[in-house]
């Protein structure tokens, strides 16, 4: 379990400033929703959690626990307990999917300590333990003999990242925008591997710009809005409904020419 707050967080990339004071404070066990336009700022965000090197903090901070993390790299974040779903996951021809996950879990049990995690003693273990999440997903077995991402559609780059998250069990996940461009069978199985990684205590951040995937989650404890690099409104699980039906303009706010951000 751990608390993440961030403080008033300013953020550059290239020179342009895109965050421009973010606070936010998650709980053990919590589900927030990140809701936005294009360019508001989420996946800034998002990368920035994960020290992303493009992304420049200029004032504020990270903290994990009440310890700020901001000088420490991706990797030691990722030891923490910090664990980010990309929306765009890169493809790593050569490394074999199976592999990457257990040498991924091995390194992360070892920094976190294997109070509440499975021991695996063998690879036949592991592998069981692989193909029950594999199917909370709805992933076909045969995708663990693949390479990380190598010829992956867009609905089983989700699903993988979403996978990593079960089998790894992060204190606190990431997921920017883990339902763009799924039909609604892709949506609703990852959302049910969300809500089996919330209930072992687990935080976590969905980021999206649209609220199906936050209808087939189990619980949603908040829900925070941003717009032009800052979170301009925090509500109940309601307000994710609200946005839905009069849009981000009734708050101000429009999609931005710069998608990335």
């Amino acid at each position: 379990m751990a608390i993440l707050e961030i403080k008033d967080l300013h953020v550059k990339r290239e020179g342009k400033e895109i965050l421009k004071g973010v606070n936010l404070k998650t709980g053990p066990g919590e589900v927030h929703a990140i809701m936005g336009p294009n360019g508001s700022g989420k996946s800034t965000l998002a990368y920035t959690l994960l020290a992303h090197p493009k992304y420049e903090v200029t004032s504020g901070d990270i903290l994990l626990d009440g310890t700020s993390i901001l000088d420490l790299s991706a990797d030691e974040r990722a030891k923490k307990g910090l664990f980010l779903a990309f929306q765009y996951p890169t493809e790593v021809s050569g490394v074999g999917y199976s592999h990457f996950l257990r040498t991924s879990y091995n390194a992360l049990s070892k920094a976190l300590g294997s109070q509440n995690r499975e021991v695996f003693l063998t690879v036949r273990e592991f592998q069981n333990y692989l193909k029950k999440n594999l199917d909370q997903v709805g992933l076909k077995h045969d995708f663990l003999s693949r390479y990380l991402n190598e010829g992956f559609s867009g609905g089983e780059k989700k699903r993988s990242e979403v996978l990593q998250m079960a089998v790894l069990q992060p204190t606190i996940s990431i997921l920017d925008e883990p339902d763009s461009g799924l039909d609604i069978d892709s949506v609703q199985a990852v959302a049910k591997a969300i809500n089996q990684v919330s209930k072992k205590d687990a935080t976590v951040i969905v980021i999206t710009h649209y609220a199906r995937i936050l209808k087939f989650l189990d619980k949603l404890d908040y829900v925070h809005v941003m717009g032009q690099g800052r979170i301009i409104k925090d509500g109940p699980k309601e307000l994710a409904d609200e946005l839905e039906q009069k849009g981000y303009v009734w708050l101000g706010i429009e999609d931005q020419p710069n998608p990335t951000q």
